[in-house]
């Protein structure tokens, strides 16, 4: 097992290691206490984890109960809020109780918003079950749902209490979904280490590879806790990436447009004239070695149109993250008259 502590506003552990869910009432009594527990998931990972959750909870000598939403995007919305909320309160949850997010970033997302705003703010653990949610959403506090078809308009900054993430629920993930986790991995590497870069084109051992991931944001959220400075550089191939979401109605999955996104932002570098052309290879050679896409084909005026809503525009600027080579990025501003020859460069 590996351990990761995050020290923040608060300070929790990120636990990691194989057959971490079957001991999560154990986990969770020791390190969150002695609390009546909501496990929220949705109908993907409910039938195939929940049973084990509440069986776990139970041995451990802790009263649960759980609430199933449906799963997907569209279902990312004040309205899944609403109904939880209104659970919560005909089950007479209190400050004093906590929920536990199983399954992966939407669900964790949901979970977290939630736990923000119940009764002003209730305590809550991630079990994320996913490679995506694992590696990013699980840590870090952001919470949030989406607001007319625009990802995460409405959310909070708002701390887990603990973090268990057991790589076997990895196993039943469908190939593309471990594949779009995959991107937030290699998004680690193009950010911060060609090394560890190297180390995903060879074999590796999942559990340290989704450590070592919690640990590059630990070091970035430790010091950016808000998402003010450091921590934007987390959103290489995002702002490209949410548009390419945005225009494909979801076809593409979050983690197959931030790996266009991020081929995105690596040629428009290139074209900026601050990053070498044979930077591009490395990232293409780790996309294509998980099989995730480099190109969407969407035109530029679809680009444009979908990042003018993107919440990293400031006005009349707009923040992008762009490589200087690959395992160094660093914050672009710019006005965003100059967007449309950015775009044509990243095309």
């Amino acid at each position: 097992m590996r351990e990761v502590i995050i020290s923040v506003s608060v300070t929790y552990r990120a636990l990691t290691g194989n057959g971490l869910l079957s001991e999560l009432g154990e986990r969770v009594f020791g390190n969150v206490g002695n609390r009546r527990y909501c496990v929220i998931s949705d109908d993907n990972v409910a039938p195939i984890y929940m049973s084990r959750a509440l069986e776990s909870l139970s041995k451990a000598g802790l009263d649960a109960c759980s609430y199933v939403f449906p799963s997907g995007e569209k279902h990312k919305t004040l309205e899944t809020v609403a109904g939880i909320l209104d659970f919560l309160a005909k089950e007479h949850f209190t400050r004093s109780d906590a929920l536990i997010a199983l399954g992966g970033g939407i669900v964790g997302d949901v979970t977290g918003f939630v736990s923000s705003v119940y009764q002003r703010g209730i305590r809550f653990v991630s079990v994320p079950t996913t490679v995506l949610s694992a590696v990013d959403s699980s840590v870090g506090g952001k919470t949030g749902v989406n607001l007319g078809g625009l990802k995460n308009q409405v959310g909070t900054f708002w701390q887990p209490s603990l973090v268990l993430c057991d790589p076997e629920t990895f196993r039943t993930l469908p190939s593309e979904q471990f594949a779009s986790g995959m991107a937030e991995v290699i998004k680690y590497a193009a950010l911060f280490s060609e090394k560890f870069g190297d180390r995903l084109l060879s074999d590796f051992n999942t559990e340290d590879v989704i450590a070592e991931c919690i640990e590059f944001k630990r070091r970035v959220v430790s010091e950016d806790e808000r998402d003010t400075g450091v921590r934007q550089l987390l959103n290489l191939g995002h702002t490209f990436g949410h548009a390419v979401e945005k225009i494909s109605d979801n076809y593409y999955c979050h983690g197959q447009a931030v790996a266009i996104g991020m081929v995105m932002a690596f040629k428009a570098a290139v074209k900026l004239g601050v990053c070498p052309a044979g930077e591009t290879e490395k990232l293409t050679a780790l996309l294509t070695k998980f099989g995730l896409p480099l190109t969407a084909g969407f035109s530029e005026k679809e680009m444009l149109d979908a990042m003018q809503s993107d919440k990293k525009r400031l006005g009349g600027r707009i923040s992008l993250v762009l490589p200087r080579r690959f395992g160094e990025c660093f914050l672009y501003e710019t006005d965003m008259s100059q967007l449309p020859s950015i775009v044509a460069a990243a095309l």
